[in-house]
């Protein structure tokens, strides 16, 4: 499994990158909120996910290890397959998805493009139950560096939900001042939710 990758971007397309790493250019299917914040020739690390089918490999990549998790999430439902996946959370991170599932927002998840009413509401109804660990306070989502530093947690043992309720518990202060990646991990370290691990 190739879980994450990292080189300077290559080729700009809406719907994918190309990543040159050590000479070889790999196509990395990626959300439009992600290509069009790209810049070529800029170093660039996606978390990825590969779907293996009879007849291709196809890497799925996200700038956010939260957004890859709840991607493999949404290929557990039934009709979901990973194109669907993708739109799904082309605009909107899982954050943001996560918390109108919770809410069962189905005006928003109707919108999703290849989704559809009844896709909306199996979503919904598979989903509910679990989407929990994917709802952050709406500060600690804002921060630029929080998926970095969601990442870094994990880096170091703290598992996705660990990380994220170390996330919340230090959103005010991080938003409060404009912490760089270090100083916000040593902040983080220090937060209740890491002590109690």
């Amino acid at each position: 499994m190739i879980s994450s990758l990292s080189g300077r971007v290559k080729n700009i397309t809406p719907n994918y990158l190309v990543i040159d790493i050590g000479g070889f250019g790999v196509q990395v299917n990626v959300p439009p909120r992600i290509s069009s914040s790209a810049i070529l020739g800029n170093a660039l690390e996606l978390h990825t996910y590969l779907v293996v089918r009879e007849d291709s490999l196809t890497l799925y990549g996200f700038t956010d290890i939260s957004d890859r998790s709840f991607f493999e999430l949404l290929l557990s439902v039934t009709g979901v397959g990973p194109k669907v996946a993708q739109s799904i959370l082309a605009v909107n991170n899982a954050n943001y998805v996560a918390n109108a599932i919770s809410k069962s927002d189905m005006k928003m998840i109707e919108s999703i493009p290849g989704l559809g009413k009844k896709g909306a509401q199996r979503l919904v109804l598979e989903l509910k139950d679990k989407v929990s660990i994917y709802l952050t306070t709406d500060l600690a989502n804002d921060n630029p560096i929080s998926g970095q530093l969601e990442a870094a947690l994990v880096g170091l043992g703290y598992s996705s939900k660990e990380s994220k309720l170390i996330l919340a518990d230090i959103a005010p202060e991080l938003n409060a001042k404009k912490l760089d990646l270090p100083t916000a991990l040593k902040l983080a370290l220090q937060s209740k939710g890491a002590l109690n691990k």
